[in-house]
């Protein structure tokens, strides 16, 4: 029955209007929805460009009440006798729209989704904060919260509400900072950002959400509303055994890959992006058919330039539109694992970019960064520092670290510029950092963190790993947190890789006065659990592609490729190889191009590639070439100092020695004949890879499938081998056969 009450609201008061007609109402819920006054239940709606806004009844549909007019323009209200529950029935021009009101739901996050995310311990914030489809009372809708604390107000707009920013203001719970609404009716698909007003009264750029687990591609730069509904994962099976798998006694071979280049999916449009399942069709089957135990990918969070091939994401939750929805993403890895593959994601913690549709000053004041330029911006890549002395910054960015390992199932992150993050006057000058409250240049804050991430991976997400990209000589990267580590279970060895570059870049007949570029690795080789680079890095701003680093004519080039990787595969530490390295990528790697596959048409190419894959091969085969790939048991050099011929040759061993492997590598182009290697073991020695072999475009000389031990002593052996070395090659020899 219609209200006969008179349909007139008492006023607003002059400040409240001018909030509301701006979209500046810090406390709408004061204001709209349904509120017991003097003069009774009263109804406000405020619905800009509305023409009539009725009251009916939610359960039964009549008419209750017709909200008139009222000030400021777009504001309807009325007094109303029922106190049942009600929707509002919206004339705009040329539709009617029937909703329940936003602003008529209670409370939205629970205390402890509060406390937690204010303690840095709400590892799920993704579907605490941001955008989350829900029921609440038999309404289905979405739930908006967003994290800013020192606004004045902040409204959701999107394709619900023609992006007006007056139209839904949201409620600031003020114990945490967080600011939430519902809104009635809306579904997963549908576009968003925030409009927030900052201390100083003004409207900050709309920014897009930090809790969004789905965006636009770029350039647009809209959050999207993602569904929740669980994926229907396929991979149970290695889920439970990729702990086993990824142990430091295990092989670990990592091809390191850029998904929006390694192979475009229509040669007639070469500009076009693949998508996750393109890449699923095609990558997933190379990487398993080249022996490769993981892949690894460049940062697939959402990032607004290209050019930054995702070490400036924005969206941190967000696998990248540019290949497509999220879903898309669940079922690469569902495809990767069920080939029995790892997937590892480089993940960035230490800087965003300055975007103003970001993180950026996101709620008017520096939030997410620090205040100080000194301690919060990046001079070398224009970024933003994040303040890890907030604990709910601390908790945002562990919680992305977790919502990749949980909801999309990948098994280990790399965690990006560590180093950066570590030292308080990285790449800076006198005068230009600030030290931490010991006087000293260790970043404390990014210690705990790091410490803190290391903790919780391996308490939520049993098997994971992760891995660090850290340039210096900090101790215990890889040791415990609990023992006063960082709590990495890899370190990428990036000393090693320069110095073995350093010397591969050298003509040969210089070699012999850089021999130590090759050894001093395994000085501390086993100080901690190492991956061996030869990563993207090495490949770009003009460095040029890694077998256009090798010197000498093509073949020759070729050649040096071939013993280097061979040398690599035999040396301790799991292994990383950037795409286009196995088969030899002439032109250096940009992020506008595929790959080019068509050198694999030149047998030299095909060669290199059969070579890598049969390297995977044998170290995943022989336990001597990776059990003991962090364990000094398991090295032991029988030649390292042979510089003026530019020979190595040492020897590699799992437990007990059996199915020792002896490794001997010839970096000049002079072959050597009848040379001597001692050897621990009487016994045939078999010659199991040979890197000069013709089926991978060598010269085809070596020493006709092994050699017996002689009883001459040598190198501090009983036994020893005579061996023919080829030119620029190394050869593997298993004891016993």
């Amino acid at each position: 029955m219609m209200d006969l009450a008179p349909p007139v609201a008492a006023p607003l008061d002059p400040a409240t209007r001018d909030a509301l007609a701006n979209g500046r109402l810090g406390d709408p819920f004061a204001v709209l929805g349904s509120h017991d006054t003097p003069e009774g239940r009263v109804i406000r709606a405020f619905l800009p460009g509305a023409e009539r806004v009725e009251v009916i009844a939610r359960e039964h549909g009549h008419h209750l009440a017709e909200l008139a007019p009222a000030e400021p323009a777009g504001l309807f209200a009325a007094r109303i006798a029922s106190a049942a529950p009600y929707l509002l029935r919206i004339h705009w021009p040329g539709a009617v729209q029937e909703t329940e009101d936003p602003y008529s739901f209670g409370l939205l996050l629970s205390d402890l989704d509060l406390y937690l995310f204010n303690e840095g311990r709400h590892f799920e914030l993704a579907f605490a904060l941001g955008a989350r489809p829900m029921t609440i009372d038999g309404v289905a809708g979405v739930r908006f919260a967003v994290w800013a604390p020192n606004a004045r107000a902040v409204a959701v707009v999107g394709d619900f509400n023609s992006w007006d920013t007056r139209r839904n203001p949201m409620r600031l719970r003020h114990d945490a900072g967080v600011w939430e609404v519902f809104i009635p009716r809306i579904e997963p698909g549908m576009r968003y950002k925030y409009a927030i007003v900052g201390p100083d009264g003004r409207l900050q750029p709309l920014k897009a959400d930090p809790l969004a687990r789905r965006t636009e591609a770029p350039p647009a730069t809209a959050s999207i509303v993602a569904d929740c509904l669980p994926f229907n994962w396929h991979d149970e099976a290695w889920m439970t055994s990729r702990g086993e798998r990824q142990r430091p006694d295990k092989p670990i071979a990592i091809y390191e890959v850029h998904a929006g280049s390694w192979m475009r999916p229509d040669a007639n449009d070469p500009t076009r992006f693949p998508c996750w399942d393109d890449l699923s069709a095609r990558l997933v089957p190379y990487v398993q058919g080249m022996g490769f135990t993981h892949v690894e990918l460049m940062p697939v969070a959402e990032h607004p330039f290209t050019g930054s091939w995702g070490y400036q994401p924005l969206s941190l939750f967000a696998p990248s539109a540019r290949y497509g929805e999220p879903e898309g993403f669940a079922r690469f890895v569902d495809a990767c694992h069920q080939a029995g593959i790892g997937v590892l994601i480089d993940w960035v913690p230490a800087h965003f970019p300055t975007d103003a549709y970001g993180l950026a000053r996101f709620d008017g004041t520096a939030l997410y960064e620090h205040q100080d330029p000194r301690e919060g911006f990046h001079e070398d890549w224009n970024t933003y520092i994040y303040n890890l002395g907030r604990r709910e910054v601390q908790g945002f960015l562990i919680a992305s670290a977790i919502h990749w390992l949980e909801h999309y199932h990948v098994d280990g992150l790399r965690v990006d510029a560590v180093a950066s993050m570590l030292y308080r006057d990285y790449s800076r000058g006198p005068g230009q950092w600030i030290p931490n409250i010991y006087g000293g240049r260790e970043n404390l804050e990014s210690i705990t963190f790091l410490r803190h991430l290391n903790t919780v991976v391996p308490e939520r997400c049993p098997g994971a790993i992760t891995l660090a990209e850290e340039s210096t000589a900090w101790p215990g990267v890889t040791q415990p947190a609990a023992d006063g580590g960082l709590g990495f279970d890899y370190k990428w060895n990036m000393g090693w890789m320069h110095d073995t570059l350093r010397y591969m870049q050298h003509e040969p007949i210089h070699r012999r006065w850089h021999h130590n570029d090759m050894t001093f690795g395994l000085i501390y080789a086993f100080s901690e659990r190492f991956v061996l680079p030869l990563s993207h890095d090495e490949v770009v701003y003009g460095k040029g592609s890694l077998i256009n680093k090798m010197p000498g004519d093509e073949w020759q080039k070729r050649a040096n490729l071939r013993a280097y990787l061979g040398f690599m595969w035999s040396h301790p530490g799991k292994k990383l190889l950037f795409m286009g390295g196995e088969f030899g990528q002439w032109r250096e790697w940009s992020h506008d191009r595929e790959l080019d596959w068509w050198l694999l048409d030149d047998p030299g190419h095909r060669g290199l590639q059969r070579l890598v894959r049969d390297l995977n091969r044998l170290y995943g085969q022989e336990r001597a070439l990776h059990q003991y790939d962090a364990h000094p048991a398991g090295f032991r050099w029988v030649v390292g100092d042979d510089a003026d011929n530019s020979v190595f040759a040492y020897l590699r061993s799992g437990a007990g020695e059996e199915g020792m492997i002896l490794a001997a590598c010839n970096m000049t182009p002079v072959p050597r004949e009848d040379y001597r290697i001692g050897v621990p073991h009487h016994a045939y020695w078999r010659e199991i890879l040979n890197t000069d072999s013709d089926i991978y475009g060598g010269s085809n000389r070596g020493n006709a499938g092994g050699v017996h031990s002689e009883h001459v002593p040598a190198h501090g052996q009983e036994q020893s081998l005579l061996l023919r070395l080829p030119p620029l090659a190394t050869l593997l020899f298993r004891a016993g056969g």
